[in-house]
């Protein structure tokens, strides 16, 4: 965790560290959206990060957003992230300073950010599975600070950050830190999605269009949505599903079936991270189908083996390895996919916590993505 520069327990913005009476240390400082325990966060002042590794680098951030696994942490969810610790691991920026062994980036660079950190070397970056990184996977906002900041420290830069082509919208690429990635790498590649297949998301929240939107890579025959927010389920339609199921007002599972000649779906996407939600893709999945888990679970979920034991049901888990970002950012810059779409409100970043409050209250709000734009 950085270190701060106090007076009587007051940050001062730019202040003088005494040590020995030859050492003065000039300390700079940002502002940072904060962790202090669960339920409790500020806007506030912190040290400015500094190289630390010679593959550092530190980005000005120009855009960041607010992920759900944000809520989650904030709710407790997730014990590994410490009181200090500046939330977040979206965003698009400005490379500011570079560390001496980075060679494929340079000061005044714009950068997609990669919620993944990954070393390059490991045995599980030799696979691919930059989650899984040694000595990296994800630790933006989890186990170092993150990006809902005006600066980052950027590890592994060389392997951690893409460049953005010139011209492009900048917002649209913030979708290619975590969301889009995830909901196809987790949700549509695990779960094995095909040309004519049936599939179920279950839950229409941002994670759960991103998968809708980059399942119709593949041309499924239906892609039904399932969840209690009405108006999510109209941007649903207006996504590409063919169908949508509201289960606050309706049998979600007997809808399925209805919907799928009483057979099921051959690909159930969790997209929420909650036990009920986990328990509804058990209960539409066909046989020989795939449950593809894309939520962040909190809590345990109960697995009816007695029911799927003999039905050759996979079931996959999956945290974001982000090696499909760069297809992705070629969609995007074909016009094949239309990430800005996801965002429905822009917030400039000082203003971040009335952005949590809408973040958090998204049914009330008609919230998906919300931008924080730096100053």
């Amino acid at each position: 965790m950085d270190n701060i520069a106090t007076l009587a327990g007051k940050t001062k913005p730019e202040s003088l560290i005494e040590g020995s009476p030859k050492e003065n240390i000039l300390i700079k400082t940002m502002k940072a959206l904060v962790y202090h325990g669960p339920g409790k966060k500020s806007w506030e002042d912190k040290a400015k990060p500094t190289i630390r590794e010679s593959t550092d680098v530190i980005v000005k951030i120009i855009n960041t957003t607010i992920c759900g696994t944000d809520l989650h942490i904030l709710k407790g969810d997730v014990p590994e992230v410490t009181d200090g610790r500046i939330l977040g691991h979206e965003g698009v920026g400005v490379i500011e300073e570079i560390g001496n062994a980075v060679t494929g980036f340079k000061k005044g660079d714009h950068v997609i950010i990669s919620c993944i950190t990954s070393c390059g070397k490991c045995v599980y970056c030799k696979r691919s599975m930059y989650s899984h990184c040694v000595n990296g996977g994800w630790i933006l906002g989890h186990l170092i600070d993150g990006t809902q900041a005006e600066y980052v420290r950027i590890p592994f830069a060389d392997n951690s950050l893409y460049h953005i082509p010139a011209g492009s919208d900048e917002e649209a690429l913030v979708m290619l830190s975590d969301i889009l990635p995830t909901g196809f790498e987790c949700g549509v590649l695990n779960g094995k999605v095909q040309p004519g297949n049936t599939v179920a998301i279950v839950g229409s929240g941002p994670i759960g269009l991103a998968a809708l939107l980059t399942a119709q890579f593949y041309s499924p025959a239906e892609i039904i949505m399932i969840d209690p927010d009405d108006n999510r389920l109209e941007t649903a339609k207006k996504f590409g599903a063919t169908h949508t199921i509201n289960n606050s007002r309706e049998n979600a599972v007997e809808r399925v079936k209805e919907l799928t000649g009483g057979i099921g779906v051959d690909t159930a996407i969790e997209a929420v991270g909650i036990p009920a939600t986990f328990d509804l893709c058990q209960s539409v999945v066909a046989p020989g189908g795939v449950i593809a888990n894309v939520g962040v679970h909190g809590k345990s979920v109960e697995l009816h083996l007695e029911k799927l034991w003999s039905q050759n049901i996979t079931i996959t888990t999956r945290l974001v390895d982000t090696v499909t970002t760069p297809m992705l950012l070629k969609t995007i810059q074909s016009k094949k996919l239309d990430s800005k779409k996801l965002i429905t409100h822009r917030f400039p970043i000082k203003d971040i916590i009335k952005a949590y409050d809408v973040f958090e209250h998204a049914a009330k709000e008609r919230a998906l993505k919300v931008i924080l734009i730096s100053e």
